[in-house]
């Protein structure tokens, strides 16, 4: 990929410090080697983490916001990444991390006593609006966000999916009545949803499998949602020179990963404790927009800018 210049403006949209980095983390730090203007809207300050270290159990859900919210400042500067938002209400506060339970290793799902503050509690119009006012200031050709099931099923991923899709049409027209100032509208050119080719998916399991990893998932059981057939993965990112910065940002959210390196195969673990192997590729499935050269040998697109014009 030649440099970019600035006028390509890439806006990821995640729930929580560390997702950012376990999903779009070489992503981010590919396009910022390559002098694109790399935006991060976060929704929460996962006030509910799981935390890992004992040392750091004691935290209360607003002093783990502020220690997530350092975490993830530390790893936008091992990514490159100076663009960094929280979403937030119309006066102002945030949005708080709904919390999960986990359902099945590697999958989540919705706890009980959601907090009336949470992502999850509040109108999702609003939180849609929101994210389209963050989408008309910066202007993105292309955005990033979870496929529908979020991932692996945490509410939170979710909503950000789902509001992300309605903000994108939002922002492309013209206001609501009543807005107090003209709205510009923006029309994104490319859309991407974060997966997982399922093929690789399982491969790597075996991986880990073979190599006795504790805690490794079944091979041939069931899959989380960012795992979708190998044919609906359009795109690649080979990160591979930017896997070092993406391993920084992981050391840098010690709260919610731990790594192990030394391991055969190299992974990372959440707090459910189940290893997942670390790579030098990120996949993509495009939902909007027109698929562009160049391709790999696989037919997938290799640059997420491919066939958009700067403006």
């Amino acid at each position: 990929m030649e440099g970019l210049d600035q006028p390509h403006r890439l806006l990821l949209v995640h729930a929580h410090p560390d997702d950012e980095s376990i999903g779009t983390g070489l992503t981010m730090a590919r396009y910022a080697d390559a002098g694109a203007q790399v935006v991060l809207l976060t929704a929460t300050r996962g006030e509910l983490g799981e935390v890992i270290p004992a040392e750091l159990a004691h935290l209360t859900p607003d002093e783990l916001a502020e220690h997530r919210t350092g975490e993830l400042a530390a790893a936008m500067e091992a990514l490159g990444v100076e663009d960094h938002r929280f979403l937030t209400r119309p006066d102002g506060s945030g949005y708080r991390d709904s919390g999960m339970v986990w359902a099945a290793p590697g999958r989540a799902a919705s706890g009980e006593d959601v907090d009336p503050r949470a992502l999850t509690a509040a109108d999702p119009e609003e939180v849609a609006e929101r994210i389209a006012e963050v989408l008309r200031e910066v202007r993105p050709q292309v955005v990033v966000t979870y496929e529908p099931g979020g991932g692996y099923g945490h509410p939170d991923h979710v909503r950000v999916a789902e509001a992300t899709a309605r903000a994108l049409v939002l922002a492309a027209g013209e206001g609501r009545d009543g807005d107090p100032a003209p709205v510009v509208p923006w029309q994104v050119a490319k859309v991407y949803e974060i997966v997982q080719p399922e093929s690789e998916a399982r491969d790597a399991l075996r991986r880990l499998a073979r190599t006795g990893a504790p805690g490794a998932a079944d091979p041939e059981g069931p899959l989380p949602s960012v795992a979708v057939p190998d044919a609906q993965v359009s795109t690649v990112v080979d990160g591979g020179e930017q896997l070092p910065a993406k391993i920084a940002a992981l050391r840098a959210h010690a709260t919610q990963v731990t790594l192990d390196l030394d391991a055969e195969v190299p992974t990372m673990r959440l707090s459910n404790g189940v290893p997942q192997a670390l790579g030098p590729r990120e996949h993509f499935r495009l939902v909007h927009g027109v698929a562009a050269g160049p391709f790999d040998e696989q037919g997938r697109e290799t640059d997420l800018f491919a066939g958009v014009a700067t403006s």
